[in-house]
């Protein structure tokens, strides 16, 4: 019997037998699909099983970015010496050397990866006045610390322990408990390499005679930090899947990753069939998430109507989630696949707290910025960073900064050489020949390549929130 609220039954009519029906012959962007009263015919099973590999292969892709990029950003570390008891560090500032996903040349950057498994109960102890946070090896936030953290930038010991952990907890830590054995630790030091030289990390069962920290400076190594496009993508996030424990990823992508064959405890071993299937899912998830990137449709991503000015946190949020609780799957892709760590500090910065973010690869015209040809970027007077301003120019290939003759591709207020007009306005330059008597404010670009710009905020003031002050737009000179 019908239900009170259910919709009338428009009976078997042939219009209804066509809605809930499927025709001999189905043509599709995957090819034709055939049926004998709708049951598939042998061509079709496979053609079916192949598209069903495939998107699941590219939806894999692009929701475990984040994680695969963490599994690259360790290996590279490691690659350099940078273990669980080293911090890799940037002295005097990072260069365009290494391989690091939008990086920037002004801060201090140190960089390790924590291995509760193998160390157990790990102590941080975090520089005063910095900006530094954690996240696991799915990059989700776990803590701030510094400035932005329970130590409110005064320095403090935070104990991280291992998932699973049930043992009773010393007094006088900030005590932070991680999904994952492995986490990142980005260490941001305003104080610069002094500062962050202060930095500790050690076994808790070492805590009575810390061992003397290890640091390694990479500032100009030439390494690679940045997850692949092809199978071996699979791999890595195979590599992270095998390592973690399997409550650490959700449900969901977990389940689209047993779907092609990553399951814990299991080996990954894909038929040279299902191989070539996620190679090709890799490369056009690849594809997508640099249109996603560059050309989002999402009216959120737009700093100002009309602009081409982009925020990678549309939402404000580090987790990625709409008003109503959504997870914003296209803008987690795009943030991941761009930068590496989040925090809320970044997303949705105080006043004069943390740091905003707007990037952009268009002029405005609407065409991709050329390295062949010059332009000007005007950075109206009153530009609202409490503590420092950065223009940074980046490879739309690798993310990370933009390989020329200098080795720092940028224009930032920390440079006493930089210098405004006398309106106040700075008009920053790009190309591949610096103007005459501009240098100071250039940033060369390379012929036959493209390029993109993050403009970074630090101490963010009220009038980049309520857009009183915004920058111009890229103009071809």
């Amino acid at each position: 019997m019908p239900q009170v609220g259910d919709a009338p039954s428009p009976g078997t009519s042939a219009e209804t037998l066509a809605s809930i029906s499927i025709p001999e012959q189905l043509d599709t962007v995957f090819g034709a699909m055939r049926f004998f009263d709708g049951m598939p015919q042998p061509d079709t099973v496979t053609r079916s099983y192949d598209t069903l590999d495939l998107l699941r292969g590219i939806e894999a892709f692009l929701n475990c970015v984040p994680g695969a990029s963490m599994v690259a950003m360790r290996r590279g570390l490691r690659s350099l010496g940078v273990d669980s008891h080293t911090i890799g560090y940037t002295a005097p500032r990072c260069s365009s050397a290494p391989m690091v996903l939008t990086a920037n040349t002004e801060t201090t950057y140190g960089m390790a990866c924590l291995a509760l498994d193998q160390d157990g109960p790990t102590v941080i102890e975090a520089p005063e006045n910095s900006l530094c946070f954690v996240n696991d090896l799915w990059q989700r936030h776990v803590t701030d610390m510094g400035i932005a953290g329970a130590d409110k930038g005064e320095g403090g010991r935070y104990l991280f322990l291992p998932p699973g952990h049930d043992g009773d907890v010393s007094d006088g830590y900030f005590v932070v408990r991680p999904a994952t054995f492995s986490s990142w630790v980005l260490l941001r030091a305003l104080g610069g390499v002094e500062s962050l030289l202060q930095t500790r990390i050690y076994p808790l069962s070492a805590a009575a005679d810390p061992p003397e920290q290890r640091f390694v400076n990479w500032a100009e190594s030439d390494f690679n930090t940045i997850h692949t496009n092809d199978f071996s993508f699979f791999e890595e996030i195979d590599t992270l899947v095998q390592a973690e424990p399997p409550e650490a990823l959700d449900p969901e992508r977990a389940g689209q990753l047993a779907a092609i064959g990553i399951v814990p405890g299991k080996p990954f071993r894909p038929d040279d069939r299902m191989r070539s299937i996620l190679d090709t899912a890799a490369r056009i998830a690849s594809g997508i998430v640099r249109t996603l990137c560059f050309k989002p449709r999402d009216p959120d991503f737009y700093y100002y109507r009309g602009s081409s000015w982009k925020n990678p946190w549309p939402s404000r949020s580090h987790e990625f989630l709409s008003a109503e609780g959504a997870r914003l799957l296209d803008a987690r892709a795009v943030f991941h696949y761009v930068g590496a760590g989040t925090s809320p500090a970044m997303a949705a910065a105080a006043v004069g707290a943390g740091s905003q973010y707007a990037y952009t690869a268009e002029d405005s015209t609407g065409a991709w910025l050329d390295g062949g040809r010059s332009y000007t970027l005007t950075l109206p007077n009153g530009i609202p960073a409490k503590n420092f301003w950065a223009v940074n120019v980046y490879d739309p290939q690798t993310r990370a900064l933009l390989r020329t003759d200098h080795p720092y591709p940028s224009v930032n207020s920390l440079s006493e050489a930089v210098h405004a007009e006398d309106n106040g306005d700075t008009v920053i330059h790009f190309g591949p020949t610096a103007p005459g008597g501009g240098e100071a404010n250039w940033v060369q670009t390379v012929p036959g390549k493209g390029w993109f710009v993050i403009l970074r905020l630090y101490g963010p003031l009220e009038s980049w929130f309520d857009k009183s002050w915004r920058p111009g737009e890229i103009e071809p000179a």
